[in-house]
């Protein structure tokens, strides 16, 4: 799915804590708008699933709106649609969708981890390790280092280890 760039105004030009929050908003926005799509093919705990997921991005969605506000800025809007990287057309592709979403997520949430400090950043650092394990269950195993696609391109997603490795199987 893509995302439209996040582009801060002249005024927020020096401030790479609201741009961050910002790139965060808009992947939430994809976010909420893939699992709706993606939940329709789905069936008994797998849509449980999606609607759970669905339900933590919209509540991280409305918080990272009101931090844009906090910030001075004004909250990125959602688009009308966004692209699907690929059809999704039954369970299994849908299933790479979440995952694919929350990927994508985890790497909004570790460039805000980057930009900011305190409470913001530990629950910024929170919301990457949810992708994390929620990426983790939707594709069956872990990813080396959720959030960093430069790091996770090169590593043997074999070595990674369970999936409970990443605390997928709910402990910690």
């Amino acid at each position: 799915m893509s995302t439209r760039s996040v582009r801060p105004s002249e005024k927020d030009a020096d401030s790479p804590e609201l741009t961050a929050v910002q790139s965060a908003l808009a992947a939430e926005h994809a976010a909420v708008y893939g699992y709706g799509v993606l939940g329709g093919r789905l069936d008994g705990k797998r849509r449980a699933e999606a609607r759970a997921a669905y339900d933590a991005h919209r509540a991280r969605r409305d918080a990272l709106a009101r931090a844009a506000r906090d910030l001075g800025g004004r909250p990125v809007a959602s688009d009308a649609a966004y692209g699907l990287p690929f059809p999704v057309a039954d369970a299994a592709s849908a299933e790479r969708l979440a995952a694919e979403l929350e990927d994508r997520i985890a790497g909004a949430y570790a460039d805000l981890v980057r930009a900011c400090e305190g409470a913001r950043r530990e629950e910024a650092a929170g919301a990457l390790r949810e992708a994390a394990v929620r990426s983790a269950r939707w594709r069956g195993r872990n990813v080396a280092f959720p959030g960093l696609a430069e790091r996770a391109a090169g590593a043997d997603p074999a070595a990674t280890g369970p999936v409970e490795a990443a605390g997928a199987d709910g402990s910690r």
